[in-house]
């Protein structure tokens, strides 16, 4: 398959399973609102080292917003429950409790959920106040500058981590180009957010090492500094590579990121579109690029 002379090399992303939270984040007005979820979304990049994988999925417009205000929707990922009640405590109680004018709610209905403003108000050392608002309970926690209101409980559900595809290029600057492409289309897919740098991650990695301390290192067959050192998966012509990966409320929004970041990518200078992948033996799941394609 080619697609814009790209060639799309028949292979599969193999993603795995993870729980999911969505955060709508309130300020008086924006640029607030998302310098909170920038904040709470920081060191959020991958599981391995982050203890969860985060992202900012959309600007929530105030007419969709439980205050009324400006908001931002965060989506946040981790492999369990314990791991998300652990990380929303901390993202929510660090980063948006201590941001001038923010509000956090639920965004996200689920029958599985965490009790975080129910844990979070007893730092309001016994003034806090429990009020309810169109059926949301919520908590008021005096802060100097006001209070901060947060919702009492977050849903959480099952969700997927970890697709990907990895663009092969002639040169790192059109291989930047064509990343940031991909990126900017998949952002305007709901459900999925980047966890990376920007969305981009210019370190893939393998399971293995040949340090026994390391459960992941550098992914020797896609660096092309090394080519002639190692086995490579590099065609020629290919001298530099990055990854997008992706993380979805369902597999069904991971594959359509997929496949419009795919045709985004496909610009002259772009040599092959491949995908990471364990040959099956670590994901629960398979998202073969010839299949999300099937229509173009």
């Amino acid at each position: 398959m080619h697609i814009n002379g790209v060639e799309i090399e028949d292979t599969f992303a193999e993603a795995f399973k993870m729980r999911a939270a969505r955060l709508i984040i309130t300020a008086v007005n924006e640029r607030w609102a998302l310098t909170a979820a920038q904040v709470a979304t920081g060191f959020a990049t991958s599981v391995i080292a982050c203890g969860c994988e985060a992202g900012i999925e959309a600007v929530v417009p105030v007419d969709e917003t439980p205050d009324g205000r400006p908001g931002i929707s965060v989506l946040v990922f981790t492999m369990g429950s314990k791991g998300m009640e652990d990380q929303l405590m901390r993202r929510v109680g660090q980063c948006v409790m201590t941001c001038p004018t923010t509000a956090c709610f639920n965004g996200l209905e689920s029958e599985e959920r965490l009790k975080i403003g129910g844990t979070l108000r007893y730092f309001g050392d016994g003034f806090q106040i429990s009020k309810l608002l169109e059926g949301r309970r919520l908590w008021r926690i005096p802060v100097m500058e006001g209070e901060f209101l947060v919702e009492e409980s977050f849903g959480i559900k099952k969700a997927i981590g970890g697709g990907n595809f990895l663009i092969l290029g002639s040169s790192p600057e059109v291989t930047l180009e064509a990343t940031e492409r991909a990126v900017e289309a998949m952002e305007k897919v709901k459900g999925v957010v980047m966890p990376f740098p920007g969305g981009i991650v210019r370190s893939g990695s393998k399971t293995t090492s040949q340090y026994k301390f390391l459960r992941a290192s550098t992914n020797t067959a896609y660096c092309p500094t090394i080519r002639r050192q190692t086995e490579s998966a590099l065609p020629e012509g290919v001298n530099s590579v990055l990854e997008v990966v992706i993380d979805g409320l369902d597999e069904g929004a991971v594959r359509e990121a997929t496949r419009v970041g795919i045709l985004a990518a496909c610009i002259p200078g772009i040599v092959r579109i491949s995908a990471g992948n364990y040959g099956g033996t670590l994901g629960q799941y398979q998202i073969y690029l010839h299949e999300v394609l099937a229509d173009v």
